[in-house]
């Protein structure tokens, strides 16, 4: 690679199973090298930002609750290098090339919902906190599954971040900043309201504790091994269309505020759950049943989020796979986003449930993951039952539904190191 070669130890924490997948890596790294050249004709430097999975905490930032995310082995892939000019170009395998004046990075209406819009926003965050970013050429590729609530979305942001980061910053910028920096290029720039979880996830990697309660989140990374715990992360996509569901998502935030709104709060964390509880009987009156059923989840869902960490942090792996049963259960009960309202016939998250549960019977553990309605369902599962359980899914859910995951404890990294 010229000036630049590959870091065996970062590829080692970037992918946990490189070992006996070697070949495909290699393979992989191999084709963005050779895809930056043909298009840019230069050696580029290798960086890679992972997707993230939801482990604890379902729908809880965005009442300033906890969290637990985790990095995953599915990344975007990028080489890049500097160019001299004051344009960043960006070019993913799939897509339209994106080029962007860094000297114009006012907000623009027509590109909201794009990838250009992720770009202007990253880069302009970064030059107001006074970082010397200059134009450069990216070209990526992306293995994270789209619709699969691993958010390819962040891991795009991440990779931008860590990119400018490296090429521009001496690698100063902390994974947090990066996050912070990716959220607010969603917000502002890409029009989506999103939380902070899914950014911090990919920047920090590996199992992540997350406290929004104060406007600077809490983050702790735990020191925990996955690859140890004797299980496999598998993520099931249930087949259900996305299409139409905004008023359905919207409507969790939406009550949840309103239950706060009637104990005198924006959101549910600033309010003492026992004083929710002793005043449920009005509260039932005014904002109706489903609003406190989903008030409720928040409270436990948010302590659980914390003790999840705890048993992981004491190596307690069956008490955590206890609470993630425990967080399904609420999902399902309380929260009511495993099913869209008024279906009937097509209840397809719920199906991936059960069809978790006749296959599991007793043994690991299983909930729905993040949004849920139309989305997926996370699976912890015994190494020693890891194929049948995976045919299982697929002869009840679909072929290719089932997608057995690591987690990495890389989040954005350089793969490649000088010399």
């Amino acid at each position: 690679m010229g000036f630049y070669s590959i870091d065996e130890k970062a590829m080692s924490s970037a992918y946990p199973n490189i070992e006996r997948e070697l070949a495909f890596y290699q393979n992989r790294v191999q084709g963005v090298i050779e895809g930056f050249q043909k298009r840019y004709g230069k050696e580029p430097r290798i960086f890679s930002a992972p997707g993230r999975t939801e482990i604890g905490g379902n729908h809880t930032d965005h009442q300033h609750g906890c969290v637990l995310a985790a990095a995953v082995d599915l990344d975007i892939l990028g080489a890049a290098l500097p160019n001299g000019t004051k344009a960043i170009r960006v070019f993913s395998e799939g897509f339209h090339t994106v080029e962007v004046n860094i000297q114009d990075l006012s907000v623009r209406e027509e590109e909201k919902n794009t990838s250009a819009s992720l770009v202007r926003g990253i880069a302009a965050k970064m030059i107001e906190k006074g970082y010397p970013i200059e134009g450069f050429d990216l070209y990526a590729t992306s293995n994270v599954l789209k619709g699969s609530g691993l958010s390819s979305s962040a891991a795009f942001e991440v990779l931008l971040g860590t990119v400018m980061n490296e090429l521009f910053c001496g690698g100063k910028i902390s994974p947090v900043d990066i996050a912070t920096i990716g959220q607010y290029a969603e917000n502002k720039y890409f029009g989506k309201m999103s939380g902070l979880m899914d950014q911090t996830a990919s920047a920090v990697g590996g199992i992540v504790s997350i406290d929004f309660h104060n406007k600077a989140p809490i983050v702790k990374k735990l020191d925990f091994e996955f690859k140890n715990s004797g299980y496999s992360l598998c993520i099931i996509d249930s087949g259900a269309d996305h299409a139409d569901l905004s008023d359905q998502y919207s409507a969790i935030p939406l009550e949840m505020g309103q239950v706060a709104k009637e104990l005198g709060a924006e959101v549910l964390r600033d309010i003492d759950p026992r004083e929710f509880i002793s005043k449920l009987g009005n509260i039932r009156k005014s904002v109706g049943d489903r609003a406190v059923f989903r008030a409720l989840h928040f409270y436990r869902e948010n302590q659980r989020a914390i003790d999840e960490a705890k048993r992981l942090a004491q190596g307690d792996f069956l008490g955590f796979l206890s609470l993630v049963n425990e967080s399904g259960l609420s999902s399902l009960m309380y929260l009511q986003n495993v099913s869209v309202e008024g279906s009937v016939k097509n209840q397809e998250v719920l199906y991936a449930l059960m069809a978790c549960d006749i296959l599991l019977d007793g043994r690991g553990a299983f909930r729905v993951h993040g949004g849920g309605f139309a989305g997926t369902v996370q699976a912890f599962v015994p190494n020693e039952m890891l194929m049948e359980f995976k045919n299982g899914i697929e002869a009840m859910v679909g072929e290719g539904s089932c997608h057995v995951l690591s987690i990495r404890m890389a989040g954005g990294i350089e793969l490649t190191r000088e010399g």
